[in-house]
C-alpha cells in the first residue's frame, strides 16, 4: 500500500476544516529540495535551468522557484504574461509555444523575452517582426521517449519543433532577417531512457554546430518521476554525467563547447503536490463485478488518470486494519471519470483501507499537471481551491470558488 509524501493525517484533517474538499497541498520545502537537485545537474561548460510552468503555473509555486535561482519555460504568450505579472525578469522567460503570439506579441519580446521558434512559419514571422534580433529554434531530433503516443513529444507522429531535415530552410529565413540564431532546442517527451539522451544530446549538438553563433542547448525536460512506489524515478545525476560526457567528447572533436540547458517540469513539481478530497460513496455491481469507491473529486479536478492512464497513490485516512480492493473513480458524470485503470483503458482494482464514506483520501503525485491541466467546472463542480504548506502552516494560496463566481462571466443576451 502507498504512504503520505509531506502530509500527515492532521494537517489533511486542519486543510479540509479550513478550505473543504477536494483541495490541492503543495510542499514549500519538497519544491526547494527538488530544485536543488536539478541545480546540481552535472554539465562541463555552463548550465541553466528552466521551469516549465505548464507543469504547475500558480504564481506562489513560479515565485519559490525563482527564488532558487531557475530559469522559466512559457508555452503560450499567456504564460509569459502570467511570469511577467509574477514579477520575473523578462530576460529569465523563454517562450516555445505550439502557436505564435498574436496579443501580446510586441509586449512580450520588446520587454527581452527569448523566443524559440517551433516552426519554420513561427521564425518567419518572428523575423518579419523583429529583424536583426536573436532568436533560438526548437528541431525535431527524429526520434522520441515516453509510453506512448500522447507522452513522446519526438520523432515524425509528433507537430513539435522544426524537423530535423529542414536547417537549411533556417538558415535561409535567419539571412533573410538578419536573425542571429543564439540557442538550439531539442525535447523528446516524458523518458530516462540514457542511449535515447545520448542519440538525441549527439544530433543537438551536430545540428548547433551549423550555425556558428550558437552557444546554448537545451535538451529539454521530460525526466520521469515515480508517483508510484512501483515505478522508479530519473536519476538526475547519472543522466547527467551522460550528457555531459556527450558534451565534452564533442567539444575535444570540434571545439565548440557549448552551454547545456533543461527544462524540468515535472520533476520540480510532481510529489511536492497532494489532492486531498473525501469518500462520497460506495457501490457495487454484484457477485461478478466491481466495488465502486465514489469519491468527491474527479476529472474536473485532476485529469491525468482518464487523460493518460495514469497512476497515481490513493491513500484512505482511517483507523481500519482491514483493505479491500475497489475500482476507485470521480464524481463527474462520465464512464471515463476512473482513477484505476491500466494502460489499455481496463478497470483495475486498488488495495486500500477498508472504506467508509466521509473518509479522508489523499491523493499523491498532484502537484504537476493536475490543477494546470484540470477541465476547470465541468459538470459545473467548482474549482479547485489551493494552498502552501510552509513550516506546517497552510496559507491559502487559491480561495474556494463559489457557484457566484462560476456564473459572474457568463452573459445572457436580451
Amino acid at each position: 500500500m502507498e504512504t503520505l509524501n509531506f502530509l500527515t493525517p492532521e494537517i489533511v484533517r486542519s486543510a479540509a476544516e479550513k478550505v473543504g474538499t477536494p483541495a490541492y497541498i503543495y510542499s514549500q520545502e519538497t519544491i526547494e529540495k527538488r530544485c536543488s537537485e536539478v541545480l546540481a545537474f552535472p554539465n562541463a561548460y555552463g548550465f541553466n535551468a528552466r521551469y516549465a510552468l505548464k507543469a504547475n503555473p500558480h504564481l506562489a509555486i513560479l515565485k519559490i522557484i525563482e527564488g532558487k535561482g531557475l530559469h522559466f519555460d512559457a508555452s503560450s504568450e499567456y504564460e509569459v504574461m502570467r511570469c511577467l505579472h509574477a514579477g520575473i525578469p523578462a530576460d529569465k522567460i523563454q517562450l516555445t509555444g505550439q502557436q505564435f503570439p498574436k496579443k501580446h506579441l510586441k509586449e512580450i519580446f520588446e520587454a527581452g523575452v527569448l523566443f524559440n521558434a517551433c516552426s519554420l512559419r513561427q521564425l518567419e514571422e518572428f523575423g518579419k517582426n523583429f529583424p536583426g534580433s536573436n532568436v533560438s529554434f526548437r528541431i525535431n531530433p527524429g526520434t522520441g521517449s515516453g509510453s506512448n503516443r500522447k507522452t513522446n513529444v519526438g520523432g515524425p507522429s509528433a507537430s513539435f519543433g522544426i524537423w530535423h531535415e529542414y536547417t537549411d530552410q533556417i538558415t535561409k529565413i535567419a539571412d533573410k532577417y538578419q536573425l542571429k540564431v543564439t540557442r538550439i532546442h531539442s525535447h523528446i517527451g516524458s523518458g530516462s531512457d540514457p542511449e535515447v539522451w545520448k542519440a538525441v544530446a549527439e544530433m543537438t549538438l551536430a545540428q548547433a554546430d551549423k550555425f556558428p553563433d550558437v552557444h546554448t542547448v537545451n535538451l529539454g525536460g521530460g525526466f520521469k518521476v515515480a508517483r508510484m512506489s512501483s515505478e522508479k524515478s530519473t536519476d538526475l545525476q547519472s543522466v547527467g554525467e551522460f550528457v555531459k560526457q556527450v558534451f565534452i567528447t564533442h567539444a575535444s572533436s570540434t571545439g565548440n563547447e557549448y552551454k547545456l540547458e533543461i527544462e524540468p517540469g515535472t520533476y520540480l513539481s510532481a510529489n511536492c503536490g497532494s489532492l486531498i478530497c473525501e469518500v462520497d460513496d460506495i457501490t457495487d455491481t454484484g457477485a461478478e463485478g466491481y466495488k465502486f469507491l465514489k469519491l468527491n473529486t474527479g476529472m474536473d479536478t485532476i485529469t491525468r488518470p482518464a487523460l493518460y492512464a495514469s497512476e497515481h497513490p490513493i491513500i484512505l485516512l482511517n483507523d481500519s486494519s482491514e483493505t479491500e480492493d475497489y475500482v476507485i473513480c470521480g464524481h463527474c458524470c462520465e464512464s471515463g471519470d476512473v482513477f484505476t485503470v491500466d494502460e489499455s483503458d481496463t478497470l483495475t482494482e486498488r488495495n486500500v483501507a477498508k472504506a467508509n464514506i466521509g473518509d479522508l483520501v489523499v491523493i499523491e503525485g498532484a502537484g504537476a499537471y493536475c490543477a494546470s491541466m484540470s477541465l476547470k467546472n465541468y459538470n459545473s463542480f467548482p474549482t479547485a481551491p489551493q494552498l502552501l504548506l510552509k513550516d506546517n502552516e497552510l496559507k491559502v494560496i487559491l480561495a474556494p470558488q463559489e457557484i457566484q463566481d462560476i456564473l459572474a462571466p457568463e452573459i445572457v443576451p436580451n
